[in-house]
């Protein structure tokens, strides 16, 4: 009997291995999952890391990057990518390429320039790649505060921030607050008409790996289904928040998100 057609959205992930499953392409899979869509992936890089720290990145060569990337797009209908770890330079300058032949496919790239342990991934010709190369084709970018300075040299505060990443091409700027002062987490979004939307979350206690990750690839999955801009992040902020709200202490060093957490919510027979 031949099986129905489904029409789950499919959101193609395109970054790094972490084996411990906090970050990364797992992350990615179980945040896309959740919400609803089929999570296709591609990893760029092998990582070494645990809950502790970062020890080793392997960018994996770009012939069979492409091949995992083509072998998606050419067999499923993508109706979002999402962008972590890149790699390396030769890895920017071909997921240029690549976007700019899929360029109707919503993107959303978190700029992962820092392990969750400071560990600094990407140097200043890198971040000049991502600038000049990568944000035309970019859709929404979701830095931390840290990572959103990193990317723009020279600038004095968030907004500002946010308006030399608009005017290098990203369309839209979701910039994190948990680096932030502030007592409650303040998430800022930014279009090119200025600041579009701000949510305050409470602050939770400790840290969490792979946090950044759960919330881009949730915003992908909303897009994915259709969701406004401002609809998918807002959308995605309650589920990150809830994942992390219910986060696991598996290691010896940082939370991992909860992203299945409806399901243990379940009553036990």
């Amino acid at each position: 009997m031949k099986e129905r057609e489904s029409d789950i959205p499919v959101v193609l992930t395109i970054a790094g291995h972490d084996p411990g499953g906090g970050a990364g392409i797992q992350a990615d899979i179980e945040a896309v999952s959740a919400n609803r869509c089929y999570a296709a992936s591609v990893i760029t890089c092998i990582t070494v890391q645990d809950t502790c720290g970062l020890q080793q990145v392997l960018p994996q060569p770009i012939a069979q990057i492409d091949a995992q990337a083509r072998a998606v797009l050419d067999d499923y209908k993508v109706e979002a990518i999402k962008i972590g770890l890149i790699g390396n330079i030769e890895i920017a300058s071909w997921l240029a390429d690549l976007l700019a032949e899929y360029h109707t496919i919503p993107v959303v790239l978190d700029p992962v320039l820092s392990s969750g342990a400071g560990t600094r991934l990407v140097d200043q010709t890198m971040e000049q790649v991502i600038r000049q190369q990568l944000l035309p084709f970019i859709d929404l970018i979701t830095p931390n505060s840290p990572e959103a300075y990193q990317l723009t040299e020279g600038c004095k505060n968030l907004e500002s921030c946010a308006e030399t990443l608009l005017a290098c091409g990203a369309r839209y700027v979701l910039i994190t607050g948990t680096h932030e002062r502030e007592e409650r987490v303040v998430n800022r979004l930014y279009n090119p008409e200025g600041l579009f939307n701000e949510q305050a979350w409470d602050r939770l206690p400790g840290d969490y790996h792979g946090s950044g990750c759960t919330l881009s690839a949730a915003i992908a999955a909303f897009l994915a289904q259709g969701f406004s801009m401002l609809d998918a992040v807002n959308e995605a902020q309650v589920y990150t928040w809830d994942a992390l709200f219910n986060g696991l202490c598996l290691g010896r060093g940082q939370s991992i998100p909860d992203r299945f957490f409806a399901l243990s919510r379940r009553d036990k027979p």
